[in-house]
């Protein structure tokens, strides 16, 4: 059974009758005509209503898949706009200047918005416990599709002996209110968010799994929007039987992160990385792995065929070709390559090399092999996205299968598994093996939940060169400052 000191309270909201609502929003004169929507009981006290509803001003994109993210102009306590509304009661204590950028560009446009925060009037509190968004339109333009048709919208508490939140807009002209409208449903919606957000908060919620702990979400979303658009024509192409928007837009996510990865990882400072040629990508220029990758279990080649479109140097390897292989360019179909994989009697092979970049998506029985051939052949790192679970000569079976040594708890606790936190099922027995496999072979272990439309988007990223490159930076910095002098040999040692 749930304990009731930590499960959320139902979500109860109620239409807001004309007749029946009080403490209506009054603007200045009353140039503003505000209609209340929606309202629920709050279920959390007044000092948590700010954190509840700055979670919504940060993250937009957790109520319209059609925004991609916000990002902050400015965050003022003092520089309030003359444009926001002046609130009877209230005086203004934060605004946020935000930008909304939308998923995808080319059909919606960005919009800014003031995301305003008051607090009542009397007395000296500032705990708000009133935002209003504001959206900012030059004349004659009109707001994109993902948002409300309103002038301005606000999330309010209402102490009370039983307090309330609610949602009251100012509706542009014409714009229908009622239970079956469009902004009936959006306000029910945001309403559900902050009442969630503000119990999460009181209770002390902790996310269950984090994104972009390696590469930063934004540089992940902008990369991933020019790469959608050069390869989502693959979707029309395709020549599987498998789901073409599943299959492509979840290796163009895989390719857009290592792209990444390996700019962040690799440099030229050495000679050894090689520079993508490719002048017409959007990651021209960027560093290579120094022995390209190998993609391990290619399937269909598509993760394979993206990368070498991108001017990347690397092969995929499969017991079997697949339909799609004789489809893609020439270029791809020279890198794509029928072959049985014997890691126990491996003593060297054509595209194992050293410093190549290992792919183990989905490998199956490859998978548990990676971090050792990795290790074996003095790989520059590899990217593991584990799926069917198997150890080394058969399915994984968490009361059999040789462990291999675990730190400590700390350890566990780093693989961002996700889940409620008890790490007992068997898909997380077989990630914490993975994870300490990988450990027992070098490797320094980093985990990420990759933004892909796949419930298996749990990865291992490894590499070995971080420390080296560290090192070898410190050097660098000291050439470049020419301070460091090597003493010279005194006495009558200098003779020699």
């Amino acid at each position: 059974m749930s304990n009731p000191a930590t499960t959320r309270p139902s979500f109860t909201p109620s239409c807001c009758l004309e007749e029946q609502c009080t403490n209506r929003l009054v603007s200045g004169a009353g140039e503003l005509v505000w209609t209340p929507i929606i309202q629920c009981p709050a279920d959390f006290p007044p000092d948590v209503f700010e954190t509840a509803v700055s979670q919504l001003v940060q993250h937009p994109e957790y109520n319209s898949t059609l925004i991609l993210r916000s990002e902050t102009v400015s965050d003022s306590p003092t520089d309030i706009p003359s444009t926001v509304p002046q609130l009877d009661g209230y005086r203004p204590v934060r605004n946020i200047h935000r930008k909304l950028l939308p998923r995808r560009p080319g059909r919606d446009e960005g919009l800014e918005q003031h995301c305003t925060l008051y607090s009542v009037s009397a007395g000296d509190d500032e705990c708000p416990v009133t935002l209003v968004l504001t959206p900012i339109l030059d004349e004659g333009s009109s707001l994109p599709y993902y948002h409300p048709a309103v002038h301005h919208l606000a999330f309010r508490y209402l102490p009370a002996d039983e307090p309330l939140l609610r949602i009251d807009i100012v509706p542009l002209p014409g714009t229908p209110t009622d239970l079956n409208s469009r902004i009936y449903r959006t306000c029910l919606a945001l309403l559900d968010t902050v009442h969630r957000y503000g119990w999460g908060t009181l209770t002390n919620y902790k996310k269950r799994v984090h994104h972009d702990r390696i590469i930063p979400r934004e540089e992940y979303q902008d990369l991933y929007l020019v790469m959608r658009e050069r390869h989502k024509h693959l979707v029309n192409e395709w020549q599987e039987v498998t789901d073409p928007l599943k299959h492509v837009f979840e290796d163009i996510g895989i390719a857009t992160f290592l792209m990444l990865l390996w700019k962040h990882t690799y440099d030229n400072r050495d000679g050894q990385s090689q520079i993508n040629p490719a002048v017409d990508s959007p990651c021209y220029g960027w560093p290579h792995p120094p022995a390209g990758f190998l993609d391990l279990g290619c399937g269909n080649g598509l993760l394979t065929h993206i990368l070498t479109a991108e001017g990347y140097i690397g092969h995929g390897i499969d017991v079997r070709a697949r339909m799609s292989w004789s489809h893609y360019p020439e270029t791809t179909q020279a890198q794509l390559h029928v072959e049985s994989l014997y890691p126990t009697s491996l003593e060297e092979h054509a595209y194992i090399r050293p410093g190549v970049f290992l792919i183990a998506n989905h490998a199956d029985e490859l998978t548990p092999w990676t971090p050792v051939l990795s290790t074996l052949f003095s790989a520059s790192g590899y990217l593991s996205i584990p799926c069917c679970s198997w150890a080394f000569d058969e399915k994984f079976e968490r009361a059999s299968t040789h462990n291999f040594p675990i730190p400590d708890d700390s350890f566990v606790d780093s693989l961002n598994l996700g889940g409620d936190g008890s790490n007992s099922s068997s898909y997380s027995k077989y990630r914490i093996w993975l994870a300490s496999l990988s450990l027992y072979c070098g490797w320094r272990v980093e985990c990420e939940m990759l933004r892909i439309p796949s419930t298996r988007n749990w990865a291992i990223i490894e590499n070995p060169e971080e420390i080296t490159r560290r090192v070898g930076e410190i050097v660098q910095h000291v050439q470049e400052r020419g301070l460091f002098k090597t003493r010279i040999p005194e006495g009558k040692a200098k003779d020699h």
